[in-house]
């Protein structure tokens, strides 16, 4: 009998803090820098996003994801024999986060670390997790993307620093006999490193290079309208689906027309598309799990569902996975 993976349940977490548009524009322009509210919505569709306080790391907020997570599947923690943890803000350069969050968790013994594809993460890990289930090397693991991007951002930089929040989203991720997760599809292209990047690192005890987030916004756009189609094409021909099958596409939350054009290119009404973006901006690794609780929570993606999730990232990475719920 064929060894399936299935999400058996969804959790997530947002910081309390939550700034609004206005917010942000007159925290910038304490700065001297001028944005607006009908600046960023026009642009991005962005109206609020939480930001973590001093002394919260993303295994604070990957933990509450995963409680809820594991409350909503009926599992104990200490059923968990695999955490991967999708992070590019990690606690500490090492060990990995999902070390931190096992600690936390009051489990220990299963294989625990991190995977770095930035807002592909949450796509990968869950790439992983399923091969991993379907192999029997685990059956029982926690999938998590968890990030606090707003130690990343240049507040002198409106492009940038106005797109990104902090959160977590978790799913748990157990074997089955039925078939849960369809098909998997990633991928990635090195050249393109240097248009979504932080490009510094730590060496002898400083910060060498920056170690603030730059992007060349208009080539992230053209990249990602591209690649997206793509990789959703390729993971319903591996699954034997078509667009009709897809109930709701979950796509990583980073630009509202970005999703517009793929929800077209895919002949999808955005009626069909789980927008979260609007409040929680775009929060890297745990867009896709966040959104994905809300919209399981609010009463949109229900049990049998056909769910496409997919994702784009420094990397420059791509990917989807094609889920029955």
């Amino acid at each position: 009998m064929r060894r399936y993976a299935r999400i058996t349940g969804t959790g997530s977490c947002l910081p309390p803090r939550r700034l609004t548009n206005a917010d942000m524009t007159a925290l910038l322009a304490a700065r001297d820098v001028e944005t607006s509210d009908e600046w960023i919505v026009a642009r991005t569709g962005i109206r609020a996003r939480h930001f973590v306080a001093d002394g919260v790391f993303a295994s604070d907020l990957a933990l509450q994801a995963c409680q809820a997570a594991l409350e909503a599947a009926g599992v104990a923690a200490s059923d968990i024999d695999l955490i991967i943890v999708a992070t590019s803000t990690p606690d500490m350069v090492f060990p990995s986060t999902a070390a931190i969050l096992q600690n936390k968790l009051g489990i220990a013994g299963c294989p625990v670390f991190d995977v770095q594809a930035v807002c592909s993460g949450f796509v990968y890990a869950l790439t992983v997790a399923d091969s991993m289930i379907q192999t029997g090397a685990a059956s029982k693991a926690l999938v998590v993307g968890a990030e606090v991007f707003s130690r990343l951002l240049d507040f002198n930089d409106r492009t940038t620093c106005v797109l990104f929040g902090d959160g977590a989203g978790a799913v748990v991720v157990e074997a089955s006999d039925q078939p849960g997760i369809l098909a998997t599809d990633i991928h990635a292209d090195g050249k393109h490193v240097g248009i979504l990047c932080v490009p510094g690192h730590v060496s002898g005890g400083q910060i060498l290079g920056d170690p603030l987030l730059k992007m060349d916004g208009q080539a992230v756009f053209k990249l990602a309208v591209g690649v997206l189609e793509e990789t959703a094409r390729a993971v319903l021909a591996k699954a034997g689906k078509t667009e009709a099958d897809i109930d709701w596409l979950i796509p990583h939350q980073a630009n509202i027309r970005i999703m517009q054009s793929t929800a077209r290119k895919l002949k999808l009404s955005m009626d069909k598309v789980v927008v979260t973006v609007d409040e929680h901006g775009n929060t890297s690794a745990a867009s896709i799990p966040l959104a994905l609780d809300h919209a399981v929570r609010a009463g949109q993606v229900k049990k049998g569902d056909t769910l496409m999730l997919e994702g784009v990232g420094g990397g420059f990475t791509w990917g989807a996975v094609l889920v029955d719920f």
